[in-house]
C-alpha cells in the first residue's frame, strides 16, 4: 500500500496550522515528522487517522478496499496510552485484541517486556510500562500503516531499542510508518517531513 498526501490543509480553532502540504509514503521506507511545537504534527497524524476532518485536501491508501475508512487500516498511538486503569495488564490487551479483531495477547506483552506484569492492575504500571502496554497494541494485530505521535515518551533506552526494532521490523516487511517524534527513533527513515519549513505551513 502507498499514502498519497495532496494539498492537505488544517484549521484548528479558526488558525491555519498548515496548508497546501503534498507527501506520499511508500511503502518499506517511512516517514518521520519534525518541527517545532505547534505546526501541526499530531493534528496531521490525527487527520490522517480520520480523527479531524481536513480543511481542505485529500489523501488516500492506495491498494486498499476505498469504501472503508483508512482508520481501519492503521494503528494510532497517540499522546494517551489507551489504558484502562482498573484491567490488569492481560485485559487491556485482550479488549483491544476483541476491539482490533484477535491477536496473541502473551506474544505481544512478550515482545515489549511485560509478560511478567500480566496480572498487576495497570493503574499499578510506572510511565514506561504503561507506554510499553499502549504500545504492544503494535504487535498485537497487523495494521499496514501506523501512525506514531512521539513514540517514545517515557521510555527508558531498553524499551526504546524494543520500539525501534518493532518500527524497523514493519518497515522491513513492507508497512508504513508515519512518526512524528523530537527525539531521534533509532530508526532509518526514508524521508523526513519537516512541518513549518516553507511549503508547509
Amino acid at each position: 500500500m502507498r499514502l498519497s498526501v495532496q494539498d492537505l490543509t488544517c484549521v484548528r480553532g479558526g488558525r491555519t496550522v498548515f496548508e497546501h502540504l503534498s507527501f506520499d509514503a511508500e511503502p518499506g521506507k517511512g516517514v518521520q515528522l519534525v518541527g517545532a511545537n505547534g505546526v501541526g504534527k499530531s493534528s496531521l497524524l490525527r487527520i490522517l487517522a480520520g480523527f479531524l476532518p481536513p480543511a481542505a485536501g485529500t489523501f488516500t491508501l492506495e491498494g486498499a478496499d476505498e469504501e472503508t475508512p483508512i482508520g481501519e487500516f492503521c494503528h494510532y498511538v497517540g499522546h494517551l496510552n489507551g489504558v484502562k486503569r482498573a484491567f490488569t495488564v492481560h485485559e487491556n490487551l485482550a479488549f483491544w485484541a476483541d476491539f482490533l479483531g484477535g491477536g496473541e495477547v502473551d506474544e505481544a506483552l512478550d515482545a515489549f517486556n511485560l509478560l511478567d506484569l500480566r496480572d498487576i492492575p495497570a493503574g499499578l504500571l510506572s510511565a514506561g510500562q504503561a507506554r510499553r502496554l499502549g504500545l504492544a497494541r503494535l504487535r498485537l494485530v497487523e495494521r499496514p500503516l501506523w501512525l506514531l505521535d512521539e513514540p517514545s515518551v517515557s521510555l527508558d533506552e531498553a524499551s526504546r531499542n524494543i520500539l525501534s526494532a518493532t518500527i524497523e521490523g514493519h518497515i522491513a516487511a513492507g508497512g508504513l510508518v508515519i512518526a512524528a517524534t523530537h527525539l531521534p527513533l533509532g530508526v532509518k527513515f526514508g524521508q523526513t517531513l519537516t512541518l513549518g519549513a516553507e511549503g508547509t505551513s
